[in-house]
């Protein structure tokens, strides 16, 4: 782990970055009491805010409600779900 200033980053961005994307874990200490942690953002991440989090949770709890789901029970029940995927 690599442990710069804010300072240190700002003037050495894309060297930073760089050593991210080879794996290197960047810890970018500012001031006394705060730190960030860089770590890159992969395809399969999920970026939504809070409320967006909470609306889609919303919206199943609505198409659980709606009979919009599929209810599994046992275990060959859940093979057969997947199967039919």
């Amino acid at each position: 782990m690599l442990i710069v200033s804010s300072r240190e980053f700002r003037d050495n961005q894309k060297s930073y970055l760089d050593k991210v994307d080879e794996g290197v874990e960047i810890l970018i200490q500012r001031g006394k009491n705060r730190a960030y942690r860089l770590v890159p953002v992969k395809e399969d991440d999920t970026l939504m805010s809070k409320e967006e989090f909470f609306a889609k949770i919303d919206r199943s709890l609505k198409e659980i409600e709606e009979g919009k789901c599929t209810r599994i029970r046992t275990n060959e029940e859940l093979k057969a779900f997947f199967d039919s995927l």
